[in-house]
């Protein structure tokens, strides 16, 4: 059988959720990578004679209070989205990674005491420590937000990553290299952990459905970066006006609900289609 065939053969066993959250996934990127680079006008710029209109040629999803462009707004929006879901779940994968790497192989008293740091972060409610983070700085920017939502972010990345180590170096290619003297550092980054990167893959697309959540509820709070068009901004300025320009919270609610709705399908098939117990091999 020709690569081909095969790679077609591996496609077709991918789920229709998953080619939907692909899709949505795919649009979310087009939006955020072409949308601003498209748009005419400037995210913050005000037309005074169309406030909180509904959508019309003009201005193709309304405007805002200050009248806005919402379709900009959402497209400048996106872009700072995916920039700080890309930042922190980054951030999070590479210290999960190593952090669980060096508790799964090494064990003893370095795993005890790595478990017992992510048993503490676990007990407290992740929200809550990202909104006691934020309210901690008068104007929170950017650079503190990646660092709220990473101070415990790397937990899931570390949890799955040590419970893959645990299993794979067991196995008889690992005890091998062992065996022919190879040091530990490079048993675990050239023969353990290129081997474990399936499941911390599929953790990455819910880890960033959780950014987009978490980045969402700090800007609705006013806890969030001084951006007014933050996706979590735009859903504040809705509730104000719903009676009156209902767009305002609808078009940012249900971005926000299929942005999270395709990274938890793209996961869901991920992880369906890189286990070997589903077939998806």
């Amino acid at each position: 059988m020709s690569r081909r065939v095969r790679a077609e053969l591996r496609l077709e066993r991918l789920s229709a959720g998953t080619w939907v959250g692909a899709v949505l996934l795919g649009l979310f990127l087009i939006v955020a990578l072409l949308g601003p680079l498209l748009m005419k006008r400037a995210p913050t710029a005000h037309d005074l004679d169309h406030l909180l209109e509904g959508p019309s040629a003009a201005h193709l999803l309304g405007t805002d209070e200050s009248g806005s462009d919402l379709l900009t707004q959402i497209c400048f929006g996106a872009r700072l989205l995916l920039g700080l879901a890309s930042a922190v779940v980054s951030i999070c994968l590479l210290l999960g990674v190593v952090i669980g790497t060096l508790a799964g192989y090494f064990g003893g008293w370095l795993d005890e005491i790595i478990m017992r740091v992510i048993d503490v972060l676990l007990a407290f409610p992740g929200i809550l420590l990202n909104i006691a983070i934020a309210a901690l700085v008068p104007r929170a920017g950017m650079g503190v937000l990646i660092f709220a939502l990473a101070v415990n972010g790397w937990v899931g990345y570390a949890r799955v990553t040590r419970a893959q180590v645990l299993r794979v170096r067991e196995m008889e290619y690992v005890l091998a290299a062992r065996a022919l003297g190879v040091g530990s550092w490079q048993v675990m980054w050239r023969h353990i952990v290129p081997n474990i990167l399936s499941p911390i893959l599929v953790q990455a697309t819910f880890g960033a459905a959780g950014v987009v959540l978490v980045e969402a509820s700090l800007s609705f709070l006013g806890l969030g970066p001084p951006i007014p068009y933050t996706w979590g901004a735009l859903l504040s300025q809705g509730t104000t006006y719903y009676w009156r320009a209902r767009h305002l919270l609808l078009v940012p609610g249900v971005a926000i609900g299929l942005l999270v709705l395709g990274c938890n399908l793209l996961g869901d098939g991920l992880r369906d289609y890189l286990d070997p117990k589903s077939g998806g091999k």
